[in-house]
């Protein structure tokens, strides 16, 4: 895990996921200032490919990590489950809201950033604190 590869994919596995989530948090507000076709297209061709790459680093990491964290580690399956829910809600909550319109794309588009912005807390939670991690 000292190695300079775990090293490099740690940090794409980071940055894959600011990536994802960052421009999230702006989605509602250029949604108002009329950039729907500009913002459904960053979702489509930043957002959601972030999203899985950050699947792929975090899966290199379990690799090179010399067996200390394993598939099997509750927290892992754990933060698996949070990553299949936020690409779902991205895929078919979030990306269809911000091409759409209409009375309810609002509310859509409110609902799929929140339920993905408490997915990257309980993701970052689980990564940084490892529940169920045996320490023995």
């Amino acid at each position: 895990m000292d190695g300079t590869g775990y090293k490099l994919l740690l940090t794409l596995h980071i940055l894959s996921g600011v990536v994802a989530f960052g421009p999230q948090f702006v989605y509602p507000a250029m949604k108002r200032a009329g950039a729907t076709r500009e913002v459904a297209r960053l979702h489509l061709y930043m957002t959601l490919p972030a999203l899985v790459l950050s699947w792929v680093f975090g899966m290199g990491l379990v690799g090179l990590s010399d067996e200390v964290w394993k598939m099997s580690q509750t927290w892992i399956v754990l933060a698996l489950i949070t990553w299949v829910v936020t690409v779902l809600v991205n895929w078919f909550l979030v990306r269809p809201a911000l091409a759409g319109e209409g009375p309810d794309v609002k509310q859509k588009l409110a609902m799929g950033t929140g339920i993905t912005h408490l997915m990257l807390v309980v993701t970052l939670w689980l990564m940084v604190f490892k529940p169920f991690l045996d320490r023995g």
